[in-house]
């Protein structure tokens, strides 16, 4: 998935840097892609003179394969973990003198503390292991555009990189294809189109945290901590721009046995196909048991050429405003709702008021887990004059 993007991907056509500094202790190693559960890394790290017996392409050879015409120089530059930096000069060096860096960065998984990630090997905080942040911090500084590839087990604070590096690019272990498939997103031979299923957190300690906390879990004025992540659960971007409008409520008004309806219409205003993924989130303001700010209760992906659009039609049944009472028991009670819908849960784009009314409603096994979504697809509409 891409997180942060200044125009410097995707690496196509003319833009096909003619040196590419690969720098970290991800870029030439064959199990960086594999969790601690995978066969080469869970029985396999015991024998390391046993091949593999399945193709494992490091970073590096991805890299080559996808840009043949560049030369790529490769600098572990530290380990994944235990803190040298013997090998920061080298890396800087050949930074300064590369028209794009591509520091690979992340864990090495193994179980029981054989790793910096998997069963038994816990962190204290979410700083990159090792030396790793300063390795970084000082890639950052040459002036040269670092697209950040993470190949992790975790959702890693990245300190400055978070909002100076030209592009982060996480990767989450994503098996023996990994590699190939993270060098044909950088290329834009494939457009990135996954969404974050955690947080990734601003500060390494503001962890645990999650979307779903309670108001007081937020950024707010009774606290002098702010645990606003980076990048929010839900978050992704592609290579190109959508535009979200028309936004239509049918039903604002529902009894505590109804449903809700709205749509709106999703435009790809760029110049290349993309995914968006459209989420519903459901925020209750008033209730008489505390509530997370708002619930992811549906989404839709919708893959768009440019200029083509999407109308999404959305039936949404109240028992998704349902929550565990005081008394133990699940209930709908009736006031206002919010039904944002939204590009991540740091993102919303249209906003639904809606009311709910009746007696307050007790919910069994029975009630509707999922709302009901249907997508009209269409072109853009013709131009007109001004």
């Amino acid at each position: 998935m891409l997180l942060r993007n200044d125009g410097t991907l995707p690496l196509a056509d003319g833009a096909v840097p003619g040196r590419i500094a690969l720098i970290g202790p991800q870029a030439d190693s064959p199990t960086a892609v594999l969790g601690c559960y995978s066969f080469p890394v869970h029985v396999g790290a015991r024998h390391p003179h046993t091949p593999p017996g399945i193709a494992l392409p490091t970073l590096r050879e991805a890299l080559a394969a996808e840009f043949p015409a560049s030369d790529i120089v490769t600098v572990q530059g530290t380990s994944s973990d235990g803190g040298d930096t013997a090998g920061f000069a080298e890396a800087v060096s050949v930074a300064r003198d590369a028209d794009l860096v591509i520091a690979a960065l992340g864990d090495r998984s193994g179980l029981f503390g054989r790793g910096t990630s998997g069963e038994g090997c816990d962190a204290g905080d979410l700083a990159l292991p090792g030396a790793q942040q300063p390795l970084l911090d000082a890639l950052l500084g040459v002036g040269t555009p670092v697209v950040v590839a993470l190949l992790a087990g975790r959702p890693y604070a990245l300190g400055g990189a978070a909002t100076r590096a030209a592009a982060l690019v996480p990767t989450f272990f994503p098996g023996e294809e990994g590699a190939p498939a993270l060098a044909a997103v950088l290329s834009g031979r494939v457009a990135p189109s996954g969404r974050l299923p955690v947080c990734v957190p601003t500060l390494p300690g503001a962890q645990p945290s999650t979307y779903l906390e309670p108001r007081l879990g937020h950024a707010s004025e009774v606290s002098s901590s702010d645990p606003t992540p980076a990048f929010g659960f839900g978050h992704g971007l592609t290579y190109t721009t959508f535009a979200w409008s028309a936004l239509d409520v049918g039903t604002e008004e529902a009894a505590t046995d109804g449903e809700f309806t709205l749509a709106c219409t999703v435009r790809n205003v760029g110049g290349r196909a993309g995914t968006e993924v459209v989420q519903l989130y459901l925020h209750d303001p008033v209730a008489s048991v505390v509530q997370p700010v708002q619930r992811l209760i549906g989404y839709v992906r919708l893959d768009l050429a440019p200029a083509e659009s999407a109308r999404v039609h959305l039936t949404v049944p109240v028992d998704l405003a349902s929550f565990t009472g005081r008394d133990g028991h699940r209930i709908v009670e009736p006031g206002e709702l919010e039904l944002r819908l939204g590009a991540s849960s740091t993102d919303p784009r249209l906003t639904a008021h809606v009311r709910l009314t009746g007696a307050v409603r007790q919910v069994d096994h029975r009630r509707r887990l999922h709302p009901g979504i249907r997508v009209e697809f269409g072109s853009a509409p013709p131009a007109t004059d001004r």
